[in-house]
């Protein structure tokens, strides 16, 4: 009875050690995905979020500066042809 316990005890000792070792490799793979995507997105040189969204108020403020000399240009049009 206690050779077959101990064999029990043994096999159960290897399968904690195998669940240990394949966490471990399970979670070396995932940092290795990550670093792989991280570098293959710095690769792409591709913008933050926060970069993003200051380009987009920059862009969204020229638009505005750019409608309001549109109507300045053309009032002072209208007035020119008034005095002409």
């Amino acid at each position: 009875m206690q050779t077959q316990s101990s064999v029990f005890d043994d096999l159960a000792k290897l399968m904690t050690g195998a669940m240990g070792m394949a966490q471990g490799a399970n979670a070396e793979a995932k940092s290795f995905m990550r670093a792989q995507a991280d570098r293959f997105v710095a690769e792409m040189d591709l913008v933050g979020r926060d970069e993003f969204e200051a380009m987009k108020q920059v862009a969204t403020d020229a638009r505005a500066e750019a409608e309001a000399l549109k109507e300045r240009v053309a009032a002072l049009e209208a007035l020119l042809k008034d005095r002409a």
